[in-house]
């Protein structure tokens, strides 16, 4: 259970925020450490009722309870507000907040916040792989795009690497791409990569 409620929320980059009596839907990254990352209405940062619906306030989805805490864009951790942007586009607001789950509430189980709260194995080779990625099957990113997001990704780039997949992003969005069971080293992603771009060419031919 808890891996299946890890790759879920792995799976989006988006989630309707409740904080008081409001619902907004925001878009997420994640830090090295786990916890999401998301630019925050002042309103948002001010009080300690806040909940997260991913995807979206729906039947079935994952329902986090969250604590959020400021981040500074000219701090030592701004940087994730680059790799936000990287994902997302520029924000509409201005103020920037790590989101950590305290618990979560998954296909009628309840799972404790600290099982988010993992360094992925795939963080320190992140940027490597990505630069793989784009530049040696840059041509097969379309079609994993169109299989696995069941949409068409206008002109897709991989944008990170975890153990459970690949995000794309597309002119509306970004997209997972998973990997077939986990993904611990470089090395074994490499491999995943390689297997899914396979698939796709001979599913071509």
């Amino acid at each position: 259970m808890v891996e299946r409620a890890r790759r879920f929320l792995r799976t989006y980059t988006r989630g309707d925020l409740r904080f008081d009596e409001h619902i907004r839907p925001v878009r997420y990254v994640f830090a090295p450490d786990g916890r999401l990352v998301a630019p925050a209405m002042i309103a948002m940062l001010q009080t300690f009722d806040t909940a997260l619906f991913v995807p979206e306030v729906a039947e079935g989805a994952m329902e986090l309870d969250v604590t959020l805490e400021q981040l500074s864009e000219r701090g030592p951790q701004g940087g994730l507000c680059d790799r936000w942007r990287i994902h997302h586009g520029e924000p509409e607001d201005v103020q920037w907040a790590f989101i950590t789950v305290d618990a979560a509430r998954f296909e009628g189980h309840v799972v404790d916040g600290e099982a988010f709260q993992e360094i992925d194995p795939l963080h320190e080779p992140e940027p490597a792989l990505v630069r793989w990625i784009n530049e040696v099957h840059r041509a097969a990113l379309p079609e994993l795009g169109r299989r696995f997001a069941e949409v068409g990704i206008d002109d897709p780039r991989a944008v990170a690497v975890d153990r459970f997949g690949v995000l794309l992003r597309g002119r509306f969005g970004c997209h997972r791409v998973p990997f077939d069971g986990d993904v611990p080293d470089e090395t074994a992603a490499r491999r995943a990569v390689e297997t899914l771009v396979r698939s796709v060419r001979e599913a071509a031919t």
